[in-house]
């Protein structure tokens, strides 16, 4: 009798230890969960406009190009924010300045969709870039924090799975929204959708203590760091060839292939399915090969630009080198985030306020120079200059083949 009271008293042990590392297990990609929400979020806000320009441009007598700021002002102090936010709060809890983004996040929408003029609601999206950059700054390094190493590339894979959906599901529905109830609607239901993840965020985050204030020199420090360097660069490259070609995707397919333009939305829904799979793909993959990866993601994309103007000149050609364009994209994210979390892991957070602000800033810029040239030359160029940023892109990457950590 005496001699199996111990034996029992460990297996009660033990079976309490393994319920609990399973509840933590658990708690951990719940929270994972709620900041790819947060993600899906950012980016149907930030992109959300861009379905609503005429409906907005109409209600409050400005140009469709004049709405367009709603979009670019925003991307624009995202950029500007995501390195000034982690700054500014120095040790503040992660977990509360998300909250306190979210906040305003949702106020900021509110006041977008009761918006008595275009002054006002250009006001309310310069607050909506604020709160997109500070987020993303913070959450997309957020996986090392919540998760063992080995499942690290997987959990960013989640986090930035928000990215995809957002622009397959989020920005179609929101407009379609818009359509059909008004486009103060859509962005009071934006509201609503900010207060939800709000409260997630308050229930299932845990506390995310910083370990150092992020100073102006921390981040100067990381372009000392060549991994971050070219990292940064790479996205720079990335980010803008693909929107300089990427925005006037629908008259590609419309005059370069054929495509009848009914059809245009529902491929660029493919495009977005495409991305899914893309982001998840990569995900799976950058764990093990991270350089490998990045290089056939920059590979995809720098052939499938290179032969739009060769082999997608029919309808097949053009909707086949399209979803190629998608698969490859879908992996930029999670394969450069992931790349900076390697090249800084003792200043995650410090890297990836740059990186985000670069993706966004270049975002713009993307946009900026594939309008200026199509309005300037022909579709073929911005082609062409998409496919030799990416081109540029897959050299720097090549270059850092030797550094260890980003094998």
């Amino acid at each position: 009798m005496g001699a199996t009271a111990p034996v029992l008293e460990g297996s009660t042990v033990a079976t309490t230890e393994t319920t609990d590392s399973r509840t933590r297990h658990a708690n951990s990609w719940l929270a994972v969960a709620v900041v790819a929400f947060g993600t899906f979020l950012l980016v149907t806000a930030e992109q959300l406009p861009i379905g609503l320009l005429t409906r907005v441009g109409s209600a409050l007598s400005v140009s469709e190009g004049t709405a367009g700021l709603m979009v670019t002002v925003t991307s624009i102090v995202a950029g500007l924010a995501a390195p000034v936010v982690p700054t500014l709060v120095g040790k503040m809890d992660r977990r509360w300045l998300l909250i306190v983004l979210m906040g305003l996040m949702t106020l900021a929408n509110v006041v977008s969709g009761l918006a008595p003029n275009f002054a006002v609601l250009m006001v309310s999206r310069a607050v909506v870039g604020v709160t997109i950059g500070g987020f993303w700054a913070v959450a997309g390094g957020l996986a090392v924090r919540l998760v063992s190493t080995e499942r690290v590339p997987q959990a960013t894979a989640v986090i930035f799975g928000g990215v995809g959906t957002a622009n397959v599901f989020g920005v179609p529905i929101g407009t379609v929204l818009g359509d059909l109830a008004g486009w103060r609607v859509a962005f009071v239901a934006l509201s609503a959708l900010a207060l939800m993840v709000l409260i997630a965020l308050l229930a299932l985050l845990p506390p995310l203590a910083a370990a150092e204030a992020v100073r102006p020199r921390h981040l100067i420090d990381q372009f000392r760091n060549r991994g971050v360097r070219v990292g940064i660069l790479v996205t720079f490259l990335l980010v803008t060839g693909h929107f300089a070609a990427y925005t006037f995707v629908g008259p590609v397919l419309h005059q370069l292939s054929g495509v009848r333009e009914s059809l245009v939305g529902p491929l660029l829904f493919g495009f977005g399915v495409a991305g899914i799979a893309g982001n998840f793909l990569a995900g799976a993959a950058v764990g093990r090969k991270l350089h490998r990866t990045t290089l056939v993601i920059v590979g995809a994309l720098t052939a499938a630009l290179l032969l739009f103007p060769l082999a997608g000149l029919s309808v097949a050609g053009g909707v086949t080198l399209l979803l190629v364009w998608g698969l490859a994209y879908g992996g930029v994210s999670v394969s450069l985030q992931t790349w900076i979390i390697k090249a800084a892991p003792r200043a995650v957070e410090s890297a990836s306020a740059l990186w985000v602000s670069v993706f966004n800033l270049a975002i713009g810029l993307g946009a900026l120079v594939g309008g200026v040239i199509v309005d300037a030359l022909t579709l073929d160029v911005v082609l062409w200059l998409g496919a030799a940023c990416f081109l540029a892109a897959g050299l720097s990457v090549w270059m850092v083949r030797t550094v260890g950590s980003l094998r």
